[in-house]
């Protein structure tokens, strides 16, 4: 019996000593209001998704600037932005790198739509599209479709950078139905 009670008054201990656990929120899923957030572009401006209310929004996460497969998929869309223009749309990209490393990499590659740096993880995090590579934090390579109203209508966890511009487009002329 003195064995349990000093179990239990360990236990009172530990939970009183333990500050207050909390879970992340699950990732924004279809049906869903996707959550705001504020990051700076590779202008040094600060952009707010609440910004493009009224607006179709292609938010994608990639892992890296400058490394193949994510200058691919930025030079498909960039390839298809009139495209997106005629449909309203709005392209944002979003990586864990800075703000000057989008800079460089869109003077290289020749992109006119926003990239944004999430240095601190949290809008990647909140979206579920966190990843560690090679001991490196990355973005995963997730895309979100967001509708006008700031829903979320359509979520890629799979993407294919080569055709994922195409994929969206595609998605896109089905949702604007």
């Amino acid at each position: 019996m003195v064995k349990l009670l000093s179990l239990i008054a360990l236990c009172v201990t530990f939970c009183a000593l333990t500050p207050t656990l909390t879970f992340a929120a699950p990732a924004p899923s279809v049906g869903s209001i996707a959550p705001d957030f504020t990051l700076t572009s590779q202008e040094g401006t600060a952009v707010s998704l609440k910004d493009y209310r009224g607006k179709w929004v292609v938010l994608y996460f990639y892992p890296k600037d400058f490394t193949s497969g994510c200058t691919i998929e930025a030079h498909n869309f960039q390839r298809d932005q009139a495209q997106y223009q005629q449909k309203n749309v709005v392209i944002l990209g979003v990586s864990v790198d800075t703000a000057d490393s989008h800079k460089q990499f869109c003077t290289k590659e020749g992109l006119n739509f926003k990239l944004l740096a999430d240095t601190d993880h949290k809008v990647s995090t909140t979206y579920d599209s966190l990843m560690t590579y090679k001991d490196m934090t990355l973005a995963a390579r997730h895309t979100f479709i967001i509708n006008p109203e700031g829903k979320i209508v359509k979520v890629y966890t799979d993407v294919n950078p080569n055709q994922h511009s195409t994929e969206v487009l595609a998605a896109l002329a089905e949702l604007q139905k």
